[in-house]
């Protein structure tokens, strides 16, 4: 048995390497939570919340208030039979991040005392998955620059980030393409585009002969309507990722086909919502992709152990520990550009 004995939050920050701006905005740190899950039995299982306040309404002081009432709901519970722990947690739905980072400590204490990775409990599907590398909004010189590099690196899928200047988006664009000939390409508007200049833009890069993978979050996050406007009038498969925080976000905008593709986010939803949207995209011929917030080396273990244990996932855009100063690695996880396993 695993008995909760304490859970224990620290709060961790983060410089970012260079800052990385989109179309809403520029970071230049992050700030997140780790927690610390011990067992009256000796074994520990460590989670990371990265909360956003754009995208959840989150802000880490509000995250750390909860540790007396996260132990007081937890301590005493068997880690063993954690879908009662997952209901408790899923109580915590305004808090998804603090959720995601709870249910996977929960799960790593209990792997580490059965013997296993967290990956292998939760199905080992795949051995290996590939992460994109994502370029950032910055002049049209810097990001042409940043895309040639990462691709010299060996990424072979480029997420590129767009919505602030459709001229300068289609510039680059083209640039980009000319530079990475057989790269694979994931375009992110961060919902700053209108339906109307969506559509637009996809038709543009069509009629010059650009093949995108996929065009994420066109649009304003509550404009589910005009998502479903721009799949119907775009060349290029249509991805939701604001507009899809959790089950029932997914539920609805696959019933109004809005999508193509859902992305997943642990920190949006939590480790129980993900199982779940998993099988609901499943079950109806949707795409998923699995994406990031800020977590640092210790919270995208969890989502590669996520994505390695489903194996669910046609994109991995799993970056952002490669984007932040890091003093020490804390990952279950070996890294072989653009790969990721397990140790």
């Amino acid at each position: 048995m695993g008995i909760i004995k304490s859970i224990k939050f620290k709060k961790n920050s983060f410089e970012y390497i260079k800052p990385f701006s989109i179309s809403v905005g520029t970071s230049v740190s992050t700030h997140n939570i780790e927690v610390i899950l011990e067992t009256e039995e000796g074994y520990t299982g460590f989670g990371e919340a990265s909360p956003s306040f754009r995208v959840t309404g989150e802000r880490v002081e509000s995250l750390l208030s909860l540790e007396k009432a996260i132990n007081d709901a937890l301590k005493g519970e068997n880690t063993r039979k954690y879908k009662r722990i997952f209901a408790k947690t899923d109580k915590f739905f305004s808090h998804p991040s603090l959720k995601t980072s709870i249910q996977y400590a929960v799960l790593d204490a209990l792997c580490e005392e059965l013997g296993i990775h967290v990956c292998e409990f939760l199905g080992g599907m795949k051995d290996i998955i590939e992460t994109d590398k994502t370029i950032g909004i910055a002049s049209i010189e810097e990001r042409i620059t940043e895309a040639e590099k990462a691709y010299k690196e060996g990424f072979r899928i480029l997420k590129i980030k767009i919505g602030k200047n459709l001229h300068e988006d289609l510039e680059v664009m083209e640039e980009i393409y000319k530079r990475t000939k057989g790269a694979t390409y994931i375009l992110d508007a961060n919902t700053s585009y209108t339906p109307k200049l969506a559509i637009l833009y996809t038709q543009k890069l069509f009629q010059k002969g650009i093949d995108i993978a996929l065009l994420e979050q066109p649009v304003p996050i509550h404009d589910k309507e005009g998502l479903r406007l721009v799949r119907f009038n775009s060349p290029y498969p249509i991805g939701a990722d604001e507009s899809a925080k959790n089950k029932y976000d997914v539920l609805d905008l696959i019933k109004n086909e809005a999508v193509d593709y859902i992305n997943i986010k642990l920190m949006k939803c939590g480790i129980s919502d993900a199982l779940n949207i998993v099988e609901i995209a499943q079950a109806s011929h949707i795409g998923l992709m699995l994406g990031c917030m800020g977590e640092s080396s210790l919270g995208i273990n969890q989502s590669i152990h996520f994505a390695l244990g489903t194996g669910a996932f046609t994109f991995h855009d799993l970056d952002s520990a490669f984007m932040l100063k890091e003093d020490k690695f804390r990952g279950k996880y070996k890294v072989k550009i653009p790969y990721y396993g397990v140790n």
